[in-house]
């Protein structure tokens, strides 16, 4: 399979949106790596306030709400997204404190030292995994949780294929020691650390996105940009498959100083 695929940040972030407000997760993950990092995370109770940055349709905010007593405000910047998220709360009966809203994770609207503990699943990259760590830790109170994923390189080499079309994508990608370092100089413990098994990316991710694809062409029979982003979605499967030894998603969990 030859690379002839477009930057992701070369499409319409609409299409985009709408591709995954159908799937489950909008990143690599799984309820099972959600709640193993939660069990880093020190006295969670009732009154505990947890923010989830990026939360997309909410796969991974109700595994934490399934498994705490918290209140939980989440936020992303596509309205589709958070509706589907507080639909998805509402079904499962967590309405009542768990909530889905509308804005962007550059311009927070929290006050300072609001939280116990941040969460981020596949989105820090959004606004970059130094800036993000250094500006979301004024949301925690002094001793609280910042957990999050980030993309990182397992090797300090690696295939000139999978090198460029993640250092396109994300120049930011960095070995698991160089975000750990980065992780104390923002001012945090480093708690916990932990490479997601191969699954949160074949079984949670790639594979829910077969029937999507199908059901994508169908509605967009004559898009170009829509069979683009399908042929990106595969060539990142693709090279997964090839490469999944050099790099992946970790999970990084840090505690404010």
């Amino acid at each position: 399979m030859s690379n002839d695929t477009k930057s992701i940040h070369e499409f319409d972030f609409s299409l985009i949106c709408e591709y995954f407000s159908y799937t489950q997760r909008q990143g690599p993950g799984s309820p099972e790596s959600t709640k193993r990092a939660l069990d880093f995370i020190d006295n969670l109770a009732s009154f505990t306030k947890i923010a989830d940055i990026g939360c997309g349709t909410g796969g991974q905010t109700m595994t934490l709400a399934k498994h705490t007593t918290a209140q939980i405000l989440a936020i992303d910047l596509f309205p589709v997204f958070i509706e589907k998220f507080n639909t998805n709360a509402k079904t499962l009966g967590l309405g009542n404190r768990v909530k889905g809203v509308v804005g962007d994770m550059k311009e927070l609207p929290f006050r300072e030292e609001e939280f116990d503990l941040i969460w981020s699943e596949g989105a820090i990259y959004n606004i970059g995994f130094r800036k993000g760590i250094s500006e979301w830790r004024r949301y925690l109170k002094k001793g609280g949780y910042l957990a999050i994923t980030e993309a990182t390189w397992f090797t300090e080499e690696r295939p000139d294929e999978i090198h460029q079309f993640w250092t396109r994508d994300y120049p930011e990608i960095d070995t698991i020691p160089t975000k750990l370092a980065q992780l104390q100089s923002a001012g945090y413990k480093a708690v916990a650390c932990f490479v997601l098994p191969d699954e949160c990316w074949t079984k949670h991710f790639f594979e829910p996105q077969d029937d999507v694809q199908l059901k994508f062409l169908e509605k967009y029979p004559n898009n170009p940009s829509a069979s683009d982003l399908i042929d990106n979605m595969k060539y990142e499967r693709y090279l997964y498959s090839k490469y999944s030894m050099y790099y992946g998603y970790t999970f990084f969990i840090g505690k404010k100083l």
